[in-house]
C-alpha cells in the first residue's frame, strides 16, 4: 500500500548522494543472538529480506504489493497457532507510519540508549595537539565554502572545485587540505599546477575510493582506540545506514560495528561503534545526513559485539483499534503479568510464495538442484517485472548469463547466484551458491530450524499447557537438564525452554520431544546427523524460552484526528525542543499506545499479536490495511 504520511525529515532537508543507487546488500544476522533483536517489523510496503529477491529499494503499489501477498505466508504456514491468554481480541493497524514503532537499545549496562547530545567531548589536557579545526582558522571564504558544499551534494556542474593558493607555502596548502576534509566529509583534495600556478582541487571520494583503506590520521595515545556514538534512524535498516556513513568518511563498513540490527520500518536508536574515527569527522555528517543523527560520542577501548545488548525497550502505537477500554485493560494486563508464546515472528521466513525453510531444508538435505530451482524458479503472485523476466529466462533457457542479463541490479540473491552458476557451471552448485554473502545463506537453515521450533512449541502448548511437566528441559547455566516430576512442581513455565533441532542438544524425553524426530524425519532429514558436508550448514542446536513476560509494561489508549500526525515524542524531536504530541480526548480515531522491553532475539510481533489476537503475517495485514485505506 502506498504510505499514507508526510514522512519527517532529519537533519537538513536535502539528499545524502550515498542514499541513491545502493550498492551493498542488507546484512542479516548469522545466528540466533544476533537476530533482528526484538526488532521484528510488519512491513507492508518495503523491500524484504534477502531471499525474496528484494535486495533493490524500490516502494510497491499497493493493489500490486496487495496481489503478491495473496500468494504470502501466514502464521499458521509457519507453526504460529496459539496464543497464551483468552481475552477477546480486537482489531487495530500496526505501522500505518513507521514513527509508530520506535525502538531504543538496551546497552551492556541495562540503560536504555538515548541521543540527547549532539555535542562533541573535548579532548583530554594531556592529549596532542589536534588538527587544526577550520574554526579555528579559516581559510576558506564563503564562497569557496558554498561551492565545497554543493560540490559534497552533487549539486554543481563541475566534478571539482578548484581553490588557488595565493600564499603558496606547505604550511598554507596543509592549512587547506585539513579544512577542507574536515568540513565537507566525502570530499578528496589534491594539489595541482596550472599556468605556474598552484591549486588544491576538492573533487568528490565517493565510488571507487570511499571502500579504499582508510587514511591514516594521527590518533592520541590516551585516547580510546573505538568512537562510540549514538545512531538514531529513522525508516532505514541498519546496514543501510553504515553503508552511507563508510561512504562519507571512506571507510570499509566492516570498520564500524554494533550489538544488534534494527529493523528499517521504525524509529530506531542504537549504539555504533567505529575504528579511529574522530567524534568531530562524525559530527560533520549531521550537516548533510537524512533521516539519521549522530551524538552522545565517546571513546572507549573496545568494539561493540553482536548479542552483547540486553534487550529493546519498545514504544508501539496501534492506531483505529476497535477494542474497548476493558478489552485493551485485559490484553495489556494478561501480556505484563504472564507474556506471550516466544515464536519467532512472520520476516524470518520470507514473503513470497517459496519460504525461506523450504530452500533450508533443500540445502539440509544436500538437494542443491532444488536450492537452485527454489531461488530462481517462476512463481505466483506479482514480483519486480525485472525478477520476473529472470526467472522467465531462466525457466525457458536453463542459462545463467541470459538470466542474469534480465537484473539491473546484480547483487540481489538471485543476481548473486546466477553469477555463481555462470562462473562455476551448473553442476558445481555448492560453490556458485557460495557467492551469496554467508549470513544470507545462513538465514536459510536458521529459518527452517526456526518453523520446527514454533511447531514443536504449538505442540507443547497443546500438550500441557502453561505448566512445566516432566520432561520438560530447563537451562542450568548453559546446560540443558530434564525435569523429573517433583522438578516439574518448583519450576515456573517461565523457566523452561524448548530446543532448535542440532548435533548438541537434548530433546524433552515426553511425547512432544519425540515429535521433533518424526517431524525430521517427514522432511527427509537424520535428526542424529545434523552436521553437513558443507561445515557452515552444520546445525549445532539452541535453546529458547517458551514464554516471554515483558518488563517495564505500560499503555494507555489515546485519541486522535490527523492520521498523519506522530503520535511519539522522538528523540530528534526533543534534540529540536519540538513540543510533544497533544491527544485530543474527543478525537475521531482511538489508538492503544504501549511500552515494554523485551529481550535479545525476541519478536515485538510477537508479542503485539498476544494483545490483539490477530494474524500479524504480511498477508493479513496488508488486507487489513487495504482495507482501512480503500
Amino acid at each position: 500500500m502506498a504510505e499514507p504520511e508526510h514522512v519527517s525529515q532529519v537533519g537538513e532537508k536535502r539528499g545524502c548522494p550515498e542514499e541513491e543507487g545502493k550498492d551493498t546488500p542488507s546484512k542479516k544476522p548469522k545466528v540466533e543472538k544476533d537476530h533482528k533483536n526484538g526488532d521484528p517489523p510488519v512491513k507492508v510496503d518495503e523491500e524484504e529480506e534477502g531471499p525474496d529477491g528484494e535486495a533493490v529499494d524500490g516502494e510497491e503499489e499497493g493493489e500490486t504489493f496487495a496481489d503478491m501477498m495473496k500468494h504470502g505466508l501466514t502464521e499458521l504456514d509457519v507453526g504460529i497457532l496459539r496464543y497464551v491468554s483468552d481475552h477477546e481480541g480486537f482489531s487495530g493497524i500496526l505501522k500505518e507510519r513507521y514513527s509508530d514503532f520506535v525502538v531504543h537499545e538496551i546497552n551492556r549496562q541495562g540503560k536504555i540508549v538515548h541521543l540527547d547530545d549532539l555535542s562533541v567531548p573535548p579532548e583530554a589536557e594531556e592529549a596532542p595537539e589536534p588538527e587544526p579545526k577550520p574554526e579555528d582558522c579559516d581559510v576558506l571564504t564563503e564562497e569557496q565554502k558554498k561551492k565545497l558544499g554543493e560540490l559534497q551534494l552533487f549539486k554543481n556542474k563541475e566534478d571539482e572545485v578548484p581553490i588557488e593558493v595565493v600564499e603558496d607555502t606547505k604550511e598554507k596548502r596543509t592549512l587547506l587540505h585539513k579544512a577542507i576534509k574536515s568540513q565537507f566529509p566525502g570530499i578528496e583534495t589534491k594539489t595541482e599546477e596550472k599556468e605556474g600556478r598552484k591549486f588544491i582541487v576538492a573533487y568528490h571520494a565517493a565510488g571507487k575510493k570511499a571502500l579504499a583503506a582508510p587514511r591514516k590520521h594521527f590518533w592520541p595515545k590516551n585516547r580510546g582506540s573505538f568512537c562510540h556514538f549514538v545512531l538514531y534512524k529513522e525508516n532505514k535498516d541498519t546496514m543501510d545506514a553504515i553503508n552511507v556513513l563508510s561512504k562519507f568518511l571512506r571507510l570499509r563498513p566492516n570498520m564500524f560495528s554494533y550489538m544488534g540490527t534494527k529493523d528499517k520500518r521504525a524509529v530506531t536508536v542504537q549504539e555504533i561503534a567505529v575504528l579511529k574515527i574522530t567524534a568531530e569527522r562524525l559530527s560533520h555528517l549531521n550537516k548533510c545526513l537524512m533521516n539519521l543523527k549522530l551524538g552522545n560520542f565517546c571513546y572507549k577501548n573496545h568494539p561493540l559485539k553482536l548479542g552483547e545488548l540486553q534487550g529493546n525497550h519498545f514504544t508501539i502505537v496501534i492506531r483505529n483499534i476497535s477494542g474497548t477500554d476493558e478489552q485493551v485493560e485485559q490484553a495489556m494486563t494478561s501480556i505484563k503479568a504472564t507474556g506471550f508464546i516466544n515464536y519467532y515472528g512472520m520476516q524470518r521466513f520470507g514473503t513470497t510464495a517459496v519460504p525461506t525453510q523450504q530452500v533450508g531444508k533443500a540445502i539440509l538435505r544436500n538437494d542443491w538442484k532444488e536450492v537452485v530451482d527454489l531461488i530462481l524458479k517462476p512463481r505466483p503472485g506479482a514480483e519486480k517485472e525485472f525478477l520476473v523476466r529472470c526467472r522467465e529466462e531462466w525457466a525457458k533457457s536453463q542459462d545463467p548469463e541470459a538470466a542474469l542479463k534480465k537484473l539491473p541490479n546484480k547483487r540481489c540473491v538471485e543476481g548473486q547466484l546466477l553469477r555463481g552458476l555462470s562462473m562455476y557451471g551448473k553442476k558445481n552448485i555448492v560453490t556458485a551458491f557460495g557467492m551469496l554473502p554467508r549470513n544470507n545463506r545462513l538465514m536459510y537453515v536458521h529459518s527452517y530450524q526456526s518453523v520446527v521450533w514454533n511447531t514443536m512449541v504449538s505442540r507443547r502448548i497443546d500438550a500441557f499447557g502453561l505448566k512445566a511437566v516432566e520432561g520438560d528441559l530447563v537451562l542450568k547455566g548453559t546446560t540443558a537438564h530434564v525435569l523429573s516430576a517433583e522438578e516439574a512442581e518448583t519450576t515456573s513455565i517461565h523457566d523452561t525452554v524448548m530446543p532448535l533441532p542440532g548435533f548438541d542438544v537434548i530433546y524433552p524425553t515426553h511425547h512432544v520431544g519425540k515429535g521433533y524426530r518424526e517431524l525430521l524425519t517427514a522432511d527427509g532429514l537424520d535428526i542424529d546427523n545434523m552436521r553437513h558436508k558443507v561445515k557452515d550448514y552444520s546445525l549445532a542446536g539452541a535453546y529458547r524460552r517458551i514464554i516471554i513476560r515483558p518488563t517495564d509494561v505500560s499503555w494507555e489508549v489515546i485519541q486522535y484526528d490527523d492520521p498523519r500526525i506522530s503520535l511519539v515524542h522522538s528523540d530528534f524531536e526533543k534534540l529540536e525542543n519540538k513540543p510533544a504530541p497533544v491527544y485530543n480526548k474527543e478525537g475521531k480515531h482511538r489508538a492503544l499506545r504501549m511500552e515494554f522491553s523485551l529481550p535479545p532475539s525476541t519478536y515485538a510481533t510477537m508479542a503485539i499479536r498476544e494483545v490483539l489476537k490477530v494474524d500479524t503475517s504480511i498477508k493479513k495485514q496488508t488486507q487489513l490495511n487495504t482495507t482501512w485505506f480503500n
